[in-house]
């Protein structure tokens, strides 16, 4: 039986893995990708009806391909991404098989490369990109026990409001994912409760330029690593309904119930920290920083940009901030749906390889494995702030296919080292 051997073998075929067929196919490494269902797929089905973009997409795109029929400053639907990295891989005639899932990856011992387990067979490649992304698998933190009389769901699960059974919803998370569910069911007509953790919240716009922008010329998508103490900060902002700043005093002002983090459930009642006041007030604290921060470059580069005061109020404190709700009976409340918007994790269990942390996070430099041959794309963070985004990951792909590109080219020599005397000698 014939084994189907390849050079580099892309395990993903979402933003990643279409961004690094690109690179690998200018250096002229054979390869292929596999992908478990179809390309993009997370965008298709693992997000809410009225998801859009969290930039606008003059930013938020590959640097070669633009948003054909959007608006520069437009933030698209989720299928629209989705068919935007279709057409990206159609552009760069990226060699994806879909419907193939990869079940295992095991190193050889006599030789370099892996013998890979397939849906579809056995195939043996010299190096594998694990292109899977940072949004695998949703966490729910065991909090209220699933037979609780109270409907549990994840974020990636959560479509629209009409999914919901009637009643009150209670999200737990103040991310992007969080904060938008909140305001959409809010929107809707629901009693929303909403739990906020410690979060940054960029202004939207300023002074006539998104915060894409003003991250941008402040250098701060381009951070290596997130500063000492911040691992656990999210970042809360929106594209819906055109853009607006993420604001939760605005958003208890039209009915959200503001909540501390989510602590405990016992006999049906919620139990929160006393730290709502706390995290609202330190994401105030960020969205100033930043103000100010963008005032500071526009005086040193002489920018003659409008000014915005109105940037600068603030919404008066809410009665759940004066006077915070430690604990919810969520019978009283008529809470029939729990929201978890808590994250992800990643699986790579598939990679019968010894290059992982404790808690299986991928041990790398700028997605270079200590397994020789393996590398990551799209990890959070992989060589800076941007990395998860469409044109971060583009800059990453591009780093990984030159590596593999030196390592082919190293591999190639087959000479023997030698002195090799002077001409004049």
């Amino acid at each position: 039986m014939t084994v189907e051997k390849i050079d580099t073998l892309v395990v993903g075929a979402g933003q990643a893995g279409i961004a690094l067929c690109e690179h690998l196919g200018q250096q002229g490494v054979p390869f292929l990708v596999l992908e478990k269902s179809r390309i993009a797929e997370a965008w298709r089905t693992s997000r809410w009806d009225a998801l859009v973009t969290n930039g606008p997409v003059w930013h938020d795109r590959f640097p070669n391909l633009e948003f054909k029929d959007n608006a520069p400053d437009e933030f698209v639907g989720k299928d629209r991404v989705a068919d935007y990295i279709e057409e990206y891989a159609s552009m760069v005639k990226a060699p994806v098989r879909t419907g193939v899932e990869v079940l295992s990856a095991v190193p050889f011992e006599d030789r370099a490369g892996f013998r890979v387990e397939t849906s579809d067979g056995i195939i043996e490649a010299i190096r594998i990109v694990a292109a899977t992304g940072a949004f695998q698998h949703p966490v729910i933190p065991p909090i209220v026990e699933q037979g609780a009389a109270v409907h549990q769901m994840h974020s990636a699960a959560y479509r629209n409001p009409n999914q919901l059974a009637d009643g009150a919803v209670m999200v737990v998370g103040a991310g992007s994912s969080g904060a938008q569910i909140a305001d959409e069911l809010n929107r809707a007509g629901r009693k929303v409760f909403l739990s906020v953790g410690p979060h940054d919240r960029p202004p939207r716009r300023y002074r006539g330029r998104d915060f894409v922008w003003w991250l941008g010329v402040l250098g701060l998508w381009d951070l290596a690593a997130q500063e000492p103490g911040t691992e656990h900060v999210t970042i809360s902002v929106s594209g819906a309904y055109g853009g607006h700043t993420m604001d939760f005093r605005r958003l208890a002002s039209e009915g959200v119930t503001l909540l501390g983090r989510t602590e405990t459930f016992a006999d049906g009642v919620l139990k929160f920290a006393n730290d709502a006041r706390k995290n609202v007030d330190a994401g105030d604290a960020n969205y100033a920083q930043m103000l100010d921060a963008a005032d500071a470059y526009a005086a040193s580069a002489g920018l003659d940009l409008p000014l915005d005061p109105d940037a600068r109020k603030t919404w008066p404190d809410p009665d759940c901030l004066t006077d915070p709700q430690l604990s919810l009976d969520i019978n009283e409340m008529g809470i029939t749906t729990i929201i978890w918007a808590t994250g992800f994790k990643q699986d790579f269990s598939w990679l019968k390889v010894d290059a992982f942390t404790e808690t299986g996070a991928p041990i790398h430099q700028r997605g270079v494995s200590k397994e020789p041959g393996l590398y990551f794309l799209g990890l959070p963070w992989q060589s800076r702030r941007g990395s998860t985004f469409l044109w971060g990951v583009w800059h990453d792909a591009k780093f990984v296919a030159d590596l593999i590109a030196i390592q082919r080219a190293y591999a190639d020599y087959d000479g023997d080292a030698a002195i090799v005397p002077a001409a004049d000698e």
